[in-house]
């Protein structure tokens, strides 16, 4: 079942989000993790938020502890996150 996830990073600006972009291996624009459907980030008050939909719960799970989470510390941002996560009823796709 497809989940939504939403991971708000406080203190943390879109340039070290695109450190941690850069450091998975991946461009703005470009294609998103495996698993996943779609991605976005936008800037916040305190921060940012990315807001993903993804085939299921454990392909998220799998990329944020393998890619997220270690990459995220290596370009200094701060954690953790807060993550929550939605049994997504339905989505629609441009193709």
């Amino acid at each position: 079942m497809a989940v939504g996830v939403v991971i708000e990073y406080d203190s943390c600006s879109l340039e070290q989000y695109d450190q941690l972009l850069e450091r998975m291996g991946f461009a703005p624009g470009g294609e998103c993790a495996p698993g996943a459907l779609f991605h976005w980030v936008t800037m916040t008050e305190d921060g940012i938020r990315a807001t993903d939909v993804w085939h299921d719960r454990e392909a998220f799970e799998r990329f944020a502890e393998e890619q997220i989470g270690v990459c995220a510390t290596e370009v200094g941002m701060p954690g953790p996150p807060r993550v929550s996560v939605f049994e997504v009823h339905n989505y629609l796709t441009a193709g």
